[in-house]
């Protein structure tokens, strides 16, 4: 669920939560941030056959601390230091004595973010919402 998160963190959000944070700890790439083309993939209707749509590009890094734990990020685009943030991020949330200041830096206030779009994009939608009604005639009922 972090990493659902963590994909959706802008770069200057992750740049503020280090700031917030304050040092981090050491880390070592167990793959270096890399960039490369995934292939998107399609059906029409939800149920037809598959078909490729085209590709995209894809960074992706993973870490480990130095505490031994693990991270992974893959986010769609080519910003290395962001996926590279995200991982040690990630990383540092499955770690007991990180976990709530990563929570508090960075996963809450993207979380109140995400939360404040859906509800704006709900609000947009519900305002231009066109309800149609099937009037019966007198002479039409049985």
């Amino acid at each position: 669920m972090t990493m659902s998160i963590l994909v959706e963190a802008t770069a200057a959000e992750l740049a503020e939560a280090e700031g917030a944070i304050g040092p981090l700890p050491g880390f070592r790439h167990l793959r270096s941030p890399e960039a490369g083309l995934v292939m998107l993939r399609g059906r029409v209707g939800g149920a037809g056959a598959s078909f490729n749509i085209g590709e995209a590009t894809v960074t992706r890094c993973l870490v480990v601390t130095e505490a031994g734990t693990e991270g992974a990020a893959y986010h769609l685009g080519r910003d290395l230091a962001r996926a590279e943030k995200a991982a040690l991020f990630e990383a540092l949330s499955r770690d007991a004595d990180w976990r709530d200041k990563v929570e508090a830096a960075l996963l809450a206030p993207v979380r109140e973010r995400l939360a404040g779009e859906r509800e704006a994009a709900a609000e947009k939608t519900a305002a231009t919402r066109v309800e149609f009604f099937t009037m019966v005639r007198g002479e039409d009922q049985r």
